[in-house]
């Protein structure tokens, strides 16, 4: 143990948290959770199965709503904290049909802001049923910039 101790005072931290000189094992990934392609989702950092991913969101404690670059609702969360209801018929909906009348200026400015890369960020506070909400939206980009949609 003595031996081990002393090797890990001799390694030396790099940014991002490495230990310079360690290398981890070649079977750092276990092949348990190596997934067959038809069960699930790759990632660029892993893989996770459709219940898994499924699972992740319901449990985070926000709502979130992806809006694709055609400005359609394509997918929602179903956590159990959530502020502001929604129902599978919005899937496929313009994201302007989903607001009230009055802010519908406010999201056109967002997704135009995104669109053309003046921003990747809009928040602000609202007062919905007597509580503050915190609301953001981020833009989704590929690797090359380009706009793929908005979550919030």
């Amino acid at each position: 143990m003595g031996r081990d101790l002393g090797r890990l005072a001799a390694l030396r931290l790099v940014p991002g948290g490495a230990a310079e000189g360690y290398r981890p094992p070649e079977a750092a990934v276990r092949e348990a959770l190596r997934l067959a392609s038809s069960e699930a989702v790759q990632l660029p950092t892993g893989n996770l199965t459709l219940e898994q991913l499924a699972g992740i969101f319901s449990a985070l404690p926000a709502d979130i709503t992806f809006v694709d670059a055609d400005d359609r609702v394509a997918f929602f969360s179903e956590g159990p904290d959530r502020i502001f209801a929604r129902s599978k018929a919005i899937l496929g909906r313009k994201v302007q049909h989903c607001h009230p009348p009055r802010s519908v200026d406010v999201v056109d400015r967002i997704v135009s802001d995104f669109r053309e890369g003046r921003q990747d960020v809009a928040e602000f506070w609202i007062n919905f049923h007597g509580k503050f909400v915190h609301i953001r939206y981020f833009a989704v980009r590929d690797r090359e910039k380009r706009y793929l949609g908005r979550w919030k």
